[in-house]
């Protein structure tokens, strides 16, 4: 698969356990990969760096959602950059998703992939951890127009257009919805973008579910959307 022009954009606070191994295995298939050190206190940046992955610094820890946008300001200064792929630096998204949203983002009928866990098994998560998600993508799906099945999972695959065009104030958690309501409100050409979503696999480990992939993060997830 042509990866030259694909950018990786990974927010990165806190996990220098982990980042290593990460971008090394993201950069055996995509050697364009940016990590966004988001004030982190631990080794992170340096971990990144030695993988092989550009590292910018936030000074100070400003939330996902900024870092998000700091990765996408920094990819598209590359002027073959056509996608751009949203990754969690915990090590819990699978590669072949990723080539698989991206064959279908160069099909050229959809100009965004989201990736969803509810629409296969392979992502086994608790059952109250899923009502809540669900509640939250049902509130999403009322307030921003788009039907999705999953609105608040990190990996997505996004065209250059649609990059250049998102602009994410909301820094916590409620960053991964305002990114659909933007996205349900673009127009090319006088017509709504076009998404998809596609199957993937999220695989939570003991690690991950320290990190923050607890039932209260979910909980917290709901509650930032519905003060927004």
């Amino acid at each position: 698969m042509q990866a030259n022009d694909v950018w990786l954009v990974v927010p990165l606070y806190n996990e220098a356990k982990v980042i290593g191994d990460v971008v090394r295995t993201v950069r055996t298939r995509f050697p364009k990969i940016v990590c966004v050190d988001d004030g982190s206190t631990d080794q992170s940046a340096e971990r990144a760096d030695e993988a092989g992955a550009v590292v910018v610094r936030h000074p100070v820890n400003l939330g996902q959602g900024a870092a998000l946008q700091t990765g996408f300001a920094y990819a598209l200064t590359d002027p073959d950059m056509r996608y751009c792929v949203t990754y969690d630096a915990d090590g819990q998204h699978q590669l072949a998703d990723v080539e698989a949203m991206l064959e279908r983002v160069r099909q050229g009928d959809v100009r965004v992939v989201f990736g969803s866990r509810f629409l296969d098994d392979r992502t086994q998560a608790a059952g109250l951890r899923k009502l809540v998600l669900r509640m939250a993508v049902a509130y999403t799906n009322l307030t921003t127009g788009t039907r999705l099945t999953d609105a608040h999972n990190g990996l997505r695959v996004l065209e250059r257009g649609v990059v250049a065009r998102l602009d994410i104030t909301q820094n916590r958690m409620a960053h991964a919805s305002e990114i659909v309501a933007q996205i349900g409100a673009m127009r090319f050409d006088g017509k709504q973008v076009a998404y998809a979503e596609a199957p993937v696999h999220i695989l939570y480990t003991d690690y991950s579910r320290a990190k923050g992939q607890s039932l209260w993060n979910a909980v917290n997830i709901l509650a930032e959307l519905i003060w927004r």
